[in-house]
């Protein structure tokens, strides 16, 4: 199945830049600059799009929903409805605290596991769309809010790994995108690779 539609889950302004919730956009981010693809604000979506053009007649749309995490599924779905994208052509990248920091989890169906944004994607496009999940957990200490958490900044050391981390995410995203989903399960959700 060819993904047409990349959305990067996030907040926009500049109090959410550096939190564990917005890791979907950096990453999203990360692609379009290696594309050399530019971001457009884009009113009628509310949302920030770059348009990524494949040859052959193929396009594919980046996306960063400035609806607010929360409001995620609306942006997204407004632009998928537009230019008729199925939810299977869909791969939402985002923050996951289940998963250890460090590592990607490739799926296709779930619940929203307690992520607001993914509530949302679900509550506009239905289930069927691709996750691309990013470890931010676990969760320290224990007992911390899970907002409090997700809305807070990566330590100095958090901050180095996911640096060193983001050639893996992109290179991860890529063979999703130019392979499918298989080949991204197989090679990115075993747990041995760090």
């Amino acid at each position: 199945m060819f993904i047409s539609l990349v959305a990067g889950l996030g907040n926009p302004g500049r109090d959410y830049e550096a939190t564990r919730h917005n890791l979907g956009w950096v990453v999203v981010d990360a692609l379009a600059k290696k594309h050399r693809l530019t971001w457009k604000h884009v009113a009628q979506f509310e949302a920030e799009v770059a348009r990524w053009e494949l040859g052959a007649g193929r396009t594919r749309w980046l996306v960063k929903p400035l609806t607010f995490m929360n409001g995620s599924g609306k942006a997204v779905g407004n632009l998928a409805r537009f230019y008729k994208i199925e939810p299977s052509e869909i791969a939402a990248v985002y923050d996951d605290l289940t998963i250890d920091l460090g590592l990607i989890k490739v799926s296709t169906s779930g619940s929203a596991g307690g992520h607001n944004g993914v509530a949302s994607l679900i509550e506009h496009l239905g289930s069927g769309f691709v996750r691309y999940r990013l470890g931010i957990g676990p969760k320290q200490p224990a007992q911390m809010d899970m907002a409090a958490f997700v809305l807070g900044k990566f330590t100095l050391e958090q901050h180095d790994l996911l640096s060193q981390k983001l050639d893996h995410y992109i290179s991860g995203l890529d063979l999703l995108l130019a392979r499918g989903i298989e080949p991204a399960m197989n090679q990115l959700n075993r747990r041995d690779i760090k």
